[in-house]
């Protein structure tokens, strides 16, 4: 801690180092927490969408078409795992994901708070300390001004001095306990995608029976749009 310039502003470095790097954990941390919600949203959506392809889908065919049973069952998966989504992946992410790092940044403004209590500690001591270089510089003609202003520079001092040391010993330990708290739940958020990912892969896998080889279903295709080439509407009139 010390002096910068005439104007009795007191510079901390240590305290200043570390005050840095919590906030750059604070930020990194709210991101973290904002981008898991954000998943979470993405996957409801995408399942979401999944059921709407599947209802619109299943419009296109009726009982004499060979690929109706595909849709009905395309429809019946898709609204199975928009289910399981609402129901356990949703509680299960909440529970070992997002709620955690969310009261992880809940801790945040409280440090601030206190970083706001220890600034206007450090102006009252500036403001004191300034008082009493100008009342050596330029003597009162009360002999009892310079003590008493001494005396509550030395009161600021200490009030100052002990929530810096405070905040210089905790500040590290904020930042230190982003790991040890943080694994669990990131652990927690692999598990919780790879269970999605499984659980979509064969549930879906379970119907690719009911569709044709790959190489025919593109003869297919090209047959449909060489129909469709030929027609007066498409551009032949």
């Amino acid at each position: 801690m010390q002096r910068t310039g005439a104007s009795d502003k007191t510079a901390d470095n240590e305290f200043d180092e570390e005050y840095t790097r919590f906030k750059t954990l604070e930020k990194k941390a709210e991101k973290l927490s904002k981008e898991t919600k954000g998943y979470l949203d993405s996957i409801r959506g995408m399942t979401g969408a999944q059921m709407r392809i599947a209802q619109t889908i299943e419009q296109f065919y009726d009982d004499r078409n060979p690929m109706g049973p595909a849709g009905t069952e395309y429809k019946r998966v898709v609204e199975k795992l928009d289910t399981e989504t609402k129901t356990e992946l949703d509680a299960a992410f909440r529970a070992t994901t997002m709620e955690p790092f969310g009261r992880f940044c809940s801790y945040f403004p409280e440090v601030n708070e206190a970083v706001k209590r220890r600034q206007k500690k450090l102006l009252d001591y500036d403001t004191a300390r300034s008082k009493v270089r100008k009342l050596i510089d330029k003597p009162s003609e009360d002999p009892q001004r310079l003590p008493f202003a001494e005396q509550e520079a030395n009161m600021a001092r200490e009030m100052y001095e002990n929530i810096n040391s405070i905040l210089i010993n905790d500040l590290p330990k904020v930042v230190e306990l982003r790991v040890p708290y943080l694994d669990p739940s990131f652990e927690a958020l692999i598990k919780c995608q790879m269970q999605f990912a499984q659980t979509s892969y064969e549930q879906l896998e379970g119907i690719r029976h009911q569709f044709p080889p790959e190489d025919d279903n593109d003869r297919r295709i090209d047959d449909i749009l060489q129909q469709m080439r030929g027609l007066s509407i498409c551009g032949n009139f």
